[in-house]
């Protein structure tokens, strides 16, 4: 074999080996698109610990999943500073009690809110923070009681939202329904408990149970139901939370 081949071979080798490389290169290289939206689930307990957690989390992992929004689970406090905040469209307060965040990370928090940030609170998030005054005007109530699990009708008065469109106007279902007090006047109300329906409501005639509203700059949204397990199997449901994920993620359909 000559000089000649020997340096055509060589070049035949090296050509493929670019080209090959070239190719492993651009397969890795991800969607930006996919990965644009980022949601933070957040379900740190200092009090009453809901044993549908669990649940909760792995439902709203699977709806990431099917609406291509990344999704990630934490109960560490930590990732409430700035670099970390301003990864994710939205915060998630997935069934929070008490005092989950210290005063470093209540300011880092409120930041992320005015900077545009989103918030989306299910549950025992109102039985959240009771001490920090700008937070239950964000969630928009604090929890007072309940009565035992049973069915109710919830009264769905605006089903012009992504929280609400395609929800009966009496919405039948079984879960531990809050009595709420300082209500914030500056939400708009999404959907409210009938009274005469249940026993143990304390709210009267104006019982709102789920609830949006812009504030300090950012968007939240609140629902009262996902008290129990089953909740997060039943599709009218996970449609109205990830409805109110969508829109403090910035999403229109108001």
């Amino acid at each position: 074999m000559n000089v000649n081949t020997l340096l055509y071979l060589l070049f035949l080798l090296l050509t493929g080996s670019f080209q090959a490389c070239e190719q492993v290169d651009t397969s890795s290289v991800s969607d930006p698109e996919a990965e644009s939206s980022r949601i933070l689930v957040f379900s740190k307990t200092a009090g009453f610990r809901h044993a549908s957690i669990p649940a909760g989390k792995a439902a709203l992992l699977k709806l990431g999943r099917e609406h291509q929004v990344k999704v990630d689970t934490t109960e560490n406090a930590a990732y409430f500073v700035a670099d970390s905040l301003q990864r994710y469209q939205a915060v998630v307060f997935l069934n929070t009690t008490l005092d989950v965040l210290n005063p470093e990370q209540q300011v880092a928090f409120e930041n992320y809110i005015r900077n545009g940030g989103g918030f989306a609170g299910i549950h025992a998030a109102s039985d959240t923070e009771y001490d920090w005054p700008w937070y239950t005007k964000l969630v928009g109530a604090q929890f007072e009681s309940h009565p035992k699990v049973q069915q109710a009708v919830v009264a769905v008065v605006d089903k012009n939202h992504l929280a609400t469109e395609g929800l009966p106007s009496r919405w039948e279902r079984t879960d531990e329904w809050y009595n709420f007090k300082n209500l914030n006047p500056d939400v708009h109300v999404l959907a409210k408990l009938d009274e005469s329906t249940y026993e143990g409501g304390k709210n009267g005639a104006h019982h709102p149970i789920a609830w949006y509203h812009a504030y300090d700059g950012g968007r939240a949204f609140y629902t009262g139901l996902g008290h129990t397990e089953e909740s997060y199997s039943e599709p009218a449901f996970l449609r109205h939370i990830w409805g109110g994920i969508a829109y403090s993620m910035g999403e229109e359909g108001e």
